[in-house]
């Protein structure tokens, strides 16, 4: 399955960067995050690999993020990993003016399991609703310091 998220946030590229790159922010736009841990590589670079704790209701997730390219301004990519998803996180950041930015999300995911696969198949809006919410939910922290550790 792959789809194309977009957002347009406003701040600079250079604003929006410096949040989004900084470890400490993922809990104010990123919901049910509990913690990270760094497990191999250096913080941020090309091939470090992060072991990233969701609770979401009564569920745990756990999720391994490899970087395989952080070109900041322009671009970030990512992989994550759980049991019976492979998604491939391909994020572009283009200057629209000095003070807008538009964040484009390519997602890819590849599905293994009979669950995962039957998941996709009867419910892929929500995983581009997932996707979508995860940028609305920065641009309110990035634009406006709006947590959503305020909300749960």
């Amino acid at each position: 399955m792959k789809y194309t998220t977009r957002i347009t946030i406003d701040l600079s590229r250079d604003a929006l960067i410096a949040k989004l790159d900084n470890p400490e922010n993922m809990k104010h736009w990123q919901r049910g995050l509990v913690k990270y841990e760094l497990l191999s590589g250096n913080p941020g670079e090309d091939g470090a690999k992060t072991e990233l704790h969701y609770k979401m209701g009564k569920r745990e997730l756990v999720l391994i993020e490899t970087i395989m390219a952080r070109n900041f301004p322009e671009e970030f990519h990512a992989t994550y990993d759980t049991k019976g998803v492979h998604n491939i996180q391909k994020n572009y950041f283009k200057e629209i003016n000095e003070q807008q930015t538009e964040w484009v999300s390519e997602t890819e995911f590849h599905f293994s399991g009979f669950m995962m696969k039957a998941m996709a198949f009867f419910m892929p809006g929500a995983f581009k609703k997932q996707s979508l919410k995860y940028l609305q939910d920065f641009k309110a922290f990035a634009e406006k310091g709006v947590s959503v550790q305020d909300s749960e």
